[in-house]
């Protein structure tokens, strides 16, 4: 991996057009890994990435959940639990609850490219309950990542630390939105993301540092690892998801350069979250983010907090 500040020219890398506008999207679906909905184990992330292994286990076409699922995330970016079921079980048509997640689509999604949009809007709801959650889904959940770690070097801890199941989503949706800009097929970048940790089912990830330290033993381990969950899967989709892993080795072609773009932009967002949340200051909330905003009260919430002091 070259270092960080190293000097190349993104055209004679095959890098995906348009990423500084794309940051602010990929952002907000990272942060579905930190929103949670009572009566949900884990975050709307979690609940995403196994409701996805269920149905592709369960046999559903991969090109249909990744379509639903990416759908459903860049939705999820505004609305966060405010999906299809929740706003139908409060009494919403099954047209006004679409209508309600095209909005959401259409208001974050403006820097995806052309007719994406358009796509997202139409695709399919995820299916809810397709079957069984396969264990090693559930393993990965439960699976926390090292988190930034280096040799020689003590480890940065953050807290709460993000799942494997979490960081797998955001690689898979992500990875699945920029595969127009490499040449990839959607539904091969999004199995590749969701996939790409199988080995950590069974490894406790010690990050960068414990990797060097396995040496000669890494990628054998990994191989083996990785081999024993994909002969839990159906020979289909094993068969599959085995092939698109080798897409790991480089970012030569097409699917290399949307996952890797796709793993290497959530890994810094996750550390930019910590950043911000370190950072994160009341007027940051009062101010920027507008929490006590116009309404019918306003000048008596100014004048309550003016009293007590606590105007920024």
């Amino acid at each position: 991996m070259s270092p960080v500040g190293t000097a190349h020219e993104p055209d004679t890398l095959g890098v995906p057009r348009g990423l500084g506008d794309l940051v602010g999207l990929f952002r907000e679906i990272g942060d579905l890994k930190r929103v949670h909905v009572a009566g949900r184990p884990g975050s709307i992330a979690d609940h995403a990435f196994l409701r996805a292994w269920s149905a592709l286990v369960a046999g559903e076409d991969p090109a249909r959940v990744t379509a639903s699922e990416c759908a459903a995330a860049v939705a999820g970016a505004r609305l966060a639990g405010l999906d299809g079921p929740v706003l139908c079980d409060a009494g919403l048509t099954a047209d006004q609850a679409r209508a309600v997640r095209t909005r959401a689509i259409e208001e974050v999604g403006a820097a995806l490219p052309e007719g994406l949009c358009a796509l997202l809007a139409a695709a399919p709801d995820p299916t809810e309950d397709a079957g069984p959650t396969p264990a090693f889904a559930a393993t990965l959940v439960d699976q926390p990542r090292a988190g930034a770690t280096a040799p020689g070097r003590p480890r940065l801890i953050v807290e709460p630390p993000e799942d494997h199941g979490e960081h797998c989503w955001a690689v898979a949706v992500c990875g699945a939105l920029l595969a127009g800009e490499t040449g990839a097929e959607p539904g091969d970048a999004f199995l590749l993301g969701l996939a790409h940790h199988l080995h950590n089912v069974a490894l406790p990830d010690a990050g960068f540092a414990g990797e060097m330290l396995l040496g000669e033993h890494l990628e054998p381990m990994l191989e083996r690892l990785t081999e024993r969950e994909l002969g839990t899967l159906p020979d289909a989709l094993a068969a599959r998801v085995r092939d698109l892993l080798t897409a790991r080795a480089d970012a030569d072609g097409p699917l290399g350069r949307a996952f890797h773009a796709a793993d290497v932009l959530d890994r810094v967002l996750q550390v930019h979250h910590h950043a911000r949340a370190a950072a994160f200051t009341a007027r940051d909330a009062l101010v920027d983010l507008e929490l006590v905003h116009d309404s019918p009260v306003s000048a008596y919430h100014d004048a309550v907090l003016a009293e007590a002091g606590l105007v920024p």
